[in-house]
């Protein structure tokens, strides 16, 4: 995905030529990145839903820094923004519950206010009665997602119409889950490369709210900065690790059969076409423990090196491990319960998702450590097929698992992009 620069003129060509532009950046999507999986599902950072992607003026390839803000990304079409959009430096997660006594009426009458402010937001356009916190700003690649938890349809009376892919996560040892902090009848996901742009859309989508829902948790994200590097480069998660190396890519051919439900899905799934589902964890990083490793240690813990993220077995970061490896010693090269090896899709019966997450920083807790780790985002079509075999095989023997902790897990069903003129979610809540 490139950056694109609003005009400066506000004539009709120019607006034409905004929109045609604007139209590209929505259909062009991740050209695929990956990431080892942080205690869960296959990956845990990552680069970008896009590595390597983005083209312009800044030192090898990597966009200026003076056009990051004007970079835009679509809010109508196919998918939803947020799940395909190359990673942005700035995230904000927010769960809600409806108010007692909401139901499918003022649910509806939500989305179609969170609809119209986010398409707002996304065109660099204030919102109504807009704070003004994001006045000097472009629209910075914001991406507001909207999806929805297994109670919302409890609340809302279309427990029919509910997937059976919203079904609860198993249990895994490696939780340590605070309920306060979990599922939610409702999921945003905002991301952008500009902090103010990003809490002005978690401000103005908290005040649309009004009395129809209350905020249950919410948590903040950052990635590297676009232009940070002078070429685009694999992120490195708060382990130091090079991390997004292994995702499913646009260009392979089963990529939209992995990761979004098909169009023409039938029965109470009908409303999801094009839609896909998120598990969000909280992963806490038990950071002075993981230090205290000898840099060998690390990598035979991850199975890769640490310097460029290349497999143990050589060659360079996007070398394929070679799993049958045995070294001198004698023993496998990459351990049996190194994390690249068992989260590979090749040891999960080909199980993947696409790991799309945000690293956080909560501060220093009472005992010293510091509170910090991965909001683990990861996309899938099912996630019965996707995240649960493959956090089952990690729970049973990551290296590791001894130094992350989960502390919040959601499930949400993320229906597909709003068409012009609809809002999200309407072919569920208007059936």
């Amino acid at each position: 995905m490139n950056p694109v620069s609003k005009p400066a003129s506000n004539s009709e060509s120019n607006d034409k030529l905004d929109i045609s532009r604007r139209r590209v950046l929505g259909t062009v999507g991740a050209a695929g990145a990956a990431g080892l999986v942080i205690g869960a599902a296959g990956g845990a950072g990552i680069s970008a839903a896009v590595s390597g992607d983005s083209t312009g003026s800044g030192s090898g390839g990597s966009p200026a820094l003076t056009t990051v803000g004007a970079t835009e990304v679509m809010f109508h079409g196919k998918h939803q923004a947020g799940i395909t959009t190359p990673l942005q430096s700035r995230g904000h997660l927010v769960a809600f519950d409806l108010a007692p006594g909401a139901g499918r009426k003022e649910a509806a009458a939500l989305l179609r206010r969170w609809s119209a402010t986010a398409h707002a937001l996304m065109a660099g356009r204030p919102a109504t009665a807009d704070t003004g916190i994001a006045l000097d700003a472009g629209p910075s690649s914001l991406t507001v997602t909207f999806g929805f938890g297994r109670t919302f349809f409890d609340r809302t009376g279309l427990t029919a119409r509910r997937p059976a892919q919203l079904d609860p996560l198993p249990a895994f040892s490696s939780d340590v889950l605070d309920p306060k902090r979990s599922e939610g009848d409702l999921w945003v996901q905002i991301g952008a490369d500009d902090a103010l742009v990003a809490f002005h859309a978690l401000r103005a989508l908290q005040k649309d709210a009004g009395d129809a829902a209350r905020v249950r948790w919410q948590m903040n994200g950052f990635n590297r900065s676009a232009g940070a590097t002078a070429r685009p480069m694999t992120a490195r998660n708060l382990m130091g690790q090079v991390d997004g190396t292994g995702n499913p890519k646009p260009s392979e051919p089963d990529f939209d059969r992995r990761i979004f439900v098909p169009q023409g899905a039938s029965g109470a799934q009908d409303w999801m076409a094009g839609g896909s589902y998120a598990v969000v964890r909280r992963i806490r990083m038990l950071l002075d423990d993981w230090e205290k490793l000898s840099l060998e240690k690390q990598e035979r813990v991850i199975g890769r090196r640490k310097a460029d993220g290349a497999p143990l077995t050589g060659g360079t970061e996007t070398t394929e491990p070679d799993l049958n490896r045995i070294g001198a010693d004698g023993r496998a090269v990459i351990p049996d319960n190194a994390h690249a090896r068992i989260s590979a899709p090749e040891q999960n019966g080909g199980a993947a998702m696409l790991r799309r997450p945000f690293s956080f920083h909560d501060g220093i807790a009472s005992d010293g450590t510091p509170d910090a780790g991965l909001l683990f985002i990861c996309w899938q079509a099912d996630p019965l097929r996707g995240f649960v075999p493959v956090q089952r095989k990690l729970d049973r023997g990551d290296a590791l698992s001894p130094f992350v902790r989960h502390e919040a897990s959601g499930l949400f069903a993320v229906p597909g992009g709003a068409a012009e003129g609809e809002y999200v979610g309407q072919r569920l809540l208007e059936a």
